[in-house]
């Protein structure tokens, strides 16, 4: 049966639902978002052959509901990004941070680390490995890593494949497109590829920042967890924000959200740019 555009989602419903997400993700969704999970989940509920939002909660409480409650937070989560976006924090990185970590690791085996937290469709992790691509082009013996990670799956396959409409890959260097880009032909004409030289040093893992352990190896150099935090609570924030520090090697640094802060919550990092923290040596 069809879902008319007028059938409800009742409080009631609605309240089941933002307390299953909040439970599984922390992520907290107000009163204000019960229009937004309606229309989100509308389409779900007509490929699931369910004509009401009661019976989607039902099913969720079943048996069969596990595998159903990551696709809800799939289906809910945010995914806004674009490449180099908030570039101050590129600049840094590029500028002062990168510098000082390869001069770190000349001479070991070490890889540099860089884990983004919340890469949604991987324009912020390509954004990444393109500013170390170009800062080891004149230091060839420097290695590194990104790790990427999302708790989307339908995003991790879009960043798994690294394929993004020509229009939407805007770079600060007109020249960087040529050089870290291939283009489509035929039925890809118009789209652009990640070259395979960048995406080898990106590993793509589904996580929920707040699972019982990361597959990512810890002593991190830069973990880039941005525009994420501002959808959970105080609490929450302080839980991720101290696992986020352990992740760190020391020295290591946390980016987040121009629009994010730390202020009001513990946490043990040192503030040494707008919305960039350090861990103590």
């Amino acid at each position: 049966m069809l879902i008319p555009p007028d059938v409800p989602l009742s409080e009631r419903a609605f309240g089941f639902l933002a307390n299953l997400v909040y439970e599984r993700s922390r992520i907290r969704l107000g009163p204000d978002r019960q229009s937004l999970v309606a229309g989100r989940l509308r389409q779900r509920l007509l490929a699931l052959g369910l004509d009401r939002y009661e019976d989607y909660c039902a099913l969720l409480e079943s048996p069969q509901g596990g595998d159903e409650v990551d696709s809800l937070i799939d289906l809910i989560s945010t995914n806004h990004t674009h490449f180099f976006r908030e570039p101050a924090h590129f600049d840094l990185l590029a500028r002062d941070i990168l510098p000082r970590l390869a001069e770190g690791v000349q001479g070991s085996l070490r890889p540099l680390r860089l884990w983004t937290a919340a890469a949604s469709s991987g324009e912020e992790a390509y954004s990444l490995a393109i500013v170390l691509g170009e800062f080891a082009r004149t230091r060839p013996w420097l290695s590194w890593h990104i790790d990427a990670s999302d708790i989307s799956q339908r995003m991790l396959v879009r960043c798994r494949q690294g394929i993004y409409e020509e229009e939407k890959v805007v770079l600060p260097a007109s020249e960087w497109r040529e050089r870290w880009f291939q283009r489509g032909i035929g039925e890809r004409e118009g789209y652009l590829r990640v070259k395979a030289e960048l995406r080898r040093h990106v590993a793509v893992h589904w996580v929920n920042l707040f699972q019982e352990g990361y597959p990512v190896a810890a002593g991190q150099d830069v973990i880039f967890c941005r525009n994420v935090m501002i959808y959970f609570d105080a609490p929450s924030r302080e839980l991720l924000v101290e696992r986020l520090t352990d992740m760190l090697a020391p020295g290591g640094h946390l980016f987040v959200g121009h629009s994010e802060s730390l202020i009001g919550i513990r946490h043990r990092l040192v503030a040494v740019s707008p919305s960039v923290y350090t861990r103590r040596a």
